[in-house]
């Protein structure tokens, strides 16, 4: 995990990668959590035996169950010592590159795109977000993530 003391220590970074996360495996239960949560109960995350003769040889994680792990990796990746709270402010771009086969282990490259000041003395973050299957050549999701984070 790479920690900063304050918001100015972070923003310094500015145009670098600044962390990578932790590991974290998609586990059919999750899937089948999250397909419960948000009512996608398509056969190709659900249905391990018919999605075993599907396109992708078993089942998949949603693309957005992929998306909506961002916090954890951010998480697991880096902290701000001297910062009481970050709140997410949305995406400008999303793409599902590559199917997440459950059992895949995911972690996300986090680059640091910009540093906008903010109310409150708070920084808009602009982050660039890939996040990698273990062993694929190619990322399964790239975003760019907006936070807010205050002192």
């Amino acid at each position: 995990m790479k920690t900063f003391e304050t918001l100015a220590d972070l923003a310094a970074c500015v145009g670098q990668e600044v962390a990578v996360s932790d590991w974290l495996t998609i586990t059919q239960e999750r899937v089948n959590q999250f397909a419960e949560a948000t009512g996608d109960l398509q056969w190709i995350h659900v249905d391990v035996e018919k999605a075993r003769a599907g396109p992708f040889g078993g089942p998949i994680a949603h693309g957005f169950l992929t998306l909506s792990l961002l916090p954890a990796f951010f998480d697991s990746a880096l902290a701000v010592r001297q910062s009481r709270m970050g709140v997410n402010y949305g995406l400008n771009k999303v793409r599902f590159t590559s199917p997440v086969p459950v059992g895949s282990r995911l972690r996300a490259r986090l680059t640091l795109l910009a540093a906008t000041p903010i109310e409150s003395d708070g920084l808009q973050l602009t982050w660039s977000t890939v996040v990698e299957r273990e062993g694929a050549d190619k990322p399964v999701c790239v975003a760019e993530s907006l936070v807010r984070r205050y002192p």
